[in-house]
């Protein structure tokens, strides 16, 4: 098979709709805070909960369109409709006029992104041998956080020269959101057709819509409780952001912090993504977890700029030996036919995680400080991790 840059030719341009849809998003997340608290006037508390019900509304239609891709046996049409929604519902908002409208918008780009990611995580999986699967997907997630870097560092830079125009900021991001799609268009079905056949050659039954885990086995559902529990503690990064006032304006300060937490994601995510592939992810993921514990108490016991940019640099190593890894060791204790219902599983019990942590996180920062939000963070993370410890897999992870 002819390759890009040492890369399956899916596997290159997923990266790139990757990159450009997050180039996109991430202009947006990255001043969201600032417009929601200063703009739109809402707490601490909304931000929280802005985030995370929003990702856990596309973490549970996660679970929806993983099974009906592994029932229909078809990943790109699934794929395309889920990025439309999400880029096409962005310019609306240059006209909110309150933050309940925004929560609206978020929603509807949420579902976009609960219609597309599990689909996208199962097509990138068949494209390439398990050998490097962990360096594939480290790669698709590295493209992302390179967009995620590109969006806050454009917005800290165009912000001054719109005179803090929020709106027109969104519209900017709209544009180059409709790139993503155009990348699309050069992807293309693995190897599922084959797969069908041999399905049905086999005789083996499609699978059924459930919100249970009974389809899988013992080593999948530990892992799941791990990354469920872990989350209950791991904060949505919108309202972590909200620490940067410690050390000036939020409007100015949110952006860079994003940007610092991206750039040692994007640094890490292909190294670590490969570095699974040798050693397993599981021991990735372990390291990862305690980088993230890490990286909240030294955000809960400092106020100093240094301390609170080393902060969010542990945290983005966090996620790149994390976000990427996770989805290679689901798609592994995934049987085929079951592939992208494993990844909405797995992005359901983060999602959920995600709106529980943001709620109780919120709530602990709005009445009792930041410093305090972070300590729940890290002990409930530290459950994770024992989860995560005690799980044993089969010796390939």
């Amino acid at each position: 098979m002819k390759r890009i840059f040492g890369l399956v030719p899916n596997v290159f341009f997923l990266g790139l709709v990757s990159m450009f849809n997050d180039f996109s998003a991430e202009m947006i997340i990255a001043v969201m805070p600032a417009f929601l608290t200063v703009s739109l006037g809402a707490p601490a508390v909304f931000v929280g909960f802005l985030e995370g019900f929003a990702d856990a509304l596309a973490s549970v239609l996660k679970i929806v369109s993983g099974w009906l891709s592994d029932r229909l046996r078809k990943r790109k049409i699934i794929v395309l409709g889920g990025y439309s929604l999400s880029v096409f519902i962005r310019w609306p908002l240059a006209l909110v006029a309150n933050f309940w409208q925004v929560f609206a918008l978020r929603i509807i780009d949420r579902v976009g992104k609960g219609f597309r990611d599990a689909p996208r995580d199962a097509l990138l999986a068949e494209s390439v041998e398990k050998k490097e699967i962990g360096k594939s997907f480290g790669y698709q997630r590295a493209m992302d956080t390179i967009g995620a870097v590109l969006g806050p560092l454009f917005a800290v830079l165009i912000l001054p020269l719109i005179a803090y125009d929020y709106r027109l900021l969104f519209l900017i991001a709209f544009f180059i959101g409709a790139l993503a799609i155009a990348s699309l268009f050069f992807v293309r079905e693995s190897r599922i057709a084959k797969q069908k056949l041999d399905f049905d050659a086999k005789q083996i039954a499609p699978p059924k819509l459930t919100f249970s885990l009974k389809q899988f086995d013992r080593n999948f559902k530990l892992f799941i409780l791990a990354v469920f529990v872990f989350g209950l503690g791991a904060m949505p990064l919108s309202l972590m952001l909200l620490k940067s006032q410690d050390i000036g304006a939020v409007g100015k300060f949110v952006p860079l912090m994003y940007l610092v937490y991206n750039i040692s994601f994007a640094i890490f995510a292909i190294p670590f993504g490969k570095l699974s592939d040798k050693i397993g992810q599981r021991k990735v993921m372990i390291a990862g977890f305690s980088s993230a514990i890490l990286s909240y108490l030294i955000l809960a016991s400092s106020s100093a700029t240094a301390g609170i940019v080393l902060g969010f640099v542990i945290f983005g190593l966090y996620s790149a030996m994390t976000d990427a890894v996770e989805r290679a060791l689901a798609s592994k204790l995934s049987r085929s036919e079951l592939l992208a219902s494993g990844q909405g599983f797995l992005s359901a019990a983060a999602g959920l995680s995600s709106l529980l942590a943001g709620l109780i996180g919120g709530v602990i920062w709005t009445f009792a400080g930041s410093t305090a939000a972070f300590i729940y963070g890290a002990v409930l993370m530290s459950a994770g991790l024992v989860v995560l410890v005690g799980q044993r897999n089969n010796s390939q992870n």
